[in-house]
């Protein structure tokens, strides 16, 4: 009896495998970035992807995002989702060695969920989906071209075709990162011209900050102001593109062009912003002289019907946000539609052409920038973005106090301590320090320049040699002291007292 020896299948070593599987992934979302410069940045399923993952992701984790990452959150993100996606893409090479439709099928899922991401972005359209649909036909017709080959055509031409495809990834995903780019609102922003107020706001007192001793300048320059927001991909809105509807519970509906409201006397405050996410003693907070025109009085032509609870506004790339109408309404509060920033326009990152200033109020309840519609109704009607995630409905920014000097080591002796106070639309009392645990002193306070803005302070302890700590709080003009009890950020805002410590010489 003769025995048959069936010979194996052939198979991809492992090294080969792999390759397969990270090169059709490259192709695929080289195919999806170059199809989304002509549909809509945010349409490629990579960025697509990154920000459903923003979306998705829970309070807790987003804030540990910001604390640990700051304004590099984002890239962290994008980077870890290439990590993953890599990962998965090795594995779907490995476990097609033989037969390319296992691979095949993993690389198909990364198109499919591109898709269902882009589907449920607000801001893109139905044509969108072609970017995510030509990342699922590359991705699968390149794993199976290269995974032929490899099998079947012999190691130099497998190479070729490895090569190939790397370079063609690339170049795809380079012309589409460079077409996408063009496509930005920088020329509109240009454009634009200097913009002068109709009302300018005082000027700033020369004795405004302390920045000599360690505080920051009394106005942030726009490239410093602190920036957190959920866009991956930032919204890229001409002026002469944009529009700002009022609707819901008025009397009758507006919508305003941007040549619209420039046309109009422009007031210019100076506003103190804050993020809810920042930690007790944490960056997130500038200081701007903001440019636009009065919110309440764009509200009141529109003719505010009586039940109206919240003014729910909306950006460009679909993120909502709630502010209480009774505030904005109230005499003095100084709401803003602003258009300007220091003098210009609006930095893109900033919100232009338009974005919402409400002095008082955090910016996840206030702050919408890119902002395009502005809808009167009830907190019943609508949960905006936060609020769906647990945060507060009201957003009023809490007395606080940060210690910015001295940093790290300094001279024993007369030490000087200074930093910033805020209570936004009350107004800094007193600040006070205390060394090591010891009595409270009172601080010197900076000239005032609205109680919407912070306050500088800075005092003098005496250090000897050695280490020591320093706390500070701060007292507002309605008699509260901020209190030492420490809180989270969530659901609307840390509090604590801002201790440091530093080494006497």
């Amino acid at each position: 009896m003769t025995t048959v020896l069936r010979e194996a299948p052939p198979r991809l070593t492992s090294a080969v495998a792999a390759w397969t599987g990270v090169l059709s992934l490259a192709a695929a979302l080289g195919a999806g970035h170059l199809v989304a410069a002509f549909v809509g940045r945010g349409a490629s399923p990579y960025l697509a992807v990154g920000n459903a993952a923003i979306d998705l992701t829970p309070s807790w984790l987003k804030d540990f995002a910001v604390s640990s990452f700051g304004t590099h959150d984002k890239t962290v993100l994008l980077a870890g989702m290439a990590v993953v996606m890599v990962a998965l893409a090795v594995v779907a090479g490995l476990i097609s060695r033989e037969r390319a439709l296992p691979g095949q099928v993993v690389i198909a899922v990364f198109g499919v969920l591109g898709g269902v991401a882009v589907y449920g972005r607000p801001d893109l359209g139905q044509l969108a989906l072609a970017a995510p649909l030509a990342s699922l036909v590359a991705g699968v017709l390149v794993f199976r071209w290269l995974h032929g080959a490899a099998l079947s055509r012999g190691v130099s031409d497998s190479r070729r075709r490895f090569l190939a495809t790397a370079v063609a990834a690339g170049v795809a995903g380079g012309v589409g990162q460079w077409l996408g780019s063009r496509k930005n609102a920088d020329a509109s922003r240009a454009a634009v011209g200097p913009l002068t107020p109709a009302r300018p706001a005082p000027p700033v007192p020369a004795d405004a900050d302390f920045a000599k001793l360690g505080t920051p300048t009394f106005i942030t320059p726009n490239a410093d102001f602190y920036r957190i927001d959920t866009a991956l991909v930032l919204p890229q809105v001409p002026a002469e593109d944009w529009t700002l509807r009022i609707h819901g519970m008025v009397d009758r509906e507006l919508t305003f062009t941007y040549a619209d409201i420039r046309n109009r006397p422009l007031v210019e405050r100076i506003i103190t912003l804050c993020c809810v996410s920042n930690p007790v003693g944490g960056p997130y907070i500038s200081t701007s002289r903001f440019l636009g025109v009065d919110l309440a009085e764009l509200l009141r032509e529109a003719g505010v019907r009586e039940g109206a609870e919240q003014l729910f506004s909306t950006s460009a790339d679909g993120f909502t946000a709630g502010t209480p109408v009774s505030t904005l309404l109230e005499p003095g509060r100084g709401a803003m539609l602003a258009i300007g920033m220091n003098g210009e326009p609006l930095p893109v990152e900033h919100g232009f052409p338009a974005r919402l200033v409400v002095p008082g109020l955090y910016g996840y309840v206030s702050a919408t920038k890119w902002v395009t519609d502005l809808e009167l109704t009830t907190w019943d009607a609508k949960q905006a973005y936060w609020l769906q995630r647990g945060w507060a409905e009201q957003g009023p920014i809490k007395t606080e106090s940060r210690i910015d000097a001295p940093n790290g080591h300094v001279a024993a002796g007369k030490v000087s301590v200074a930093g910033i106070a805020w209570a936004q639309h009350t107004g800094i009392d007193r600040v006070e320090v205390r060394l090591d645990g010891g009595p409270w002193q009172q601080a010197v306070l900076s000239a005032e320049v609205s109680t919407d803005t912070w306050r500088m302070w800075w005092a003098e302890v005496d250090a000897p040699a050695g280490s020591h700590s320093v706390a500070v709080r701060a007292t507002d003009r309605d008699g509260y002291t901020q209190t030492d009890q420490v809180a989270d950020v969530v659901p609307d805002g840390a509090t604590g007292w801002h201790t440091i410590t530093f080494s006497a010489r």
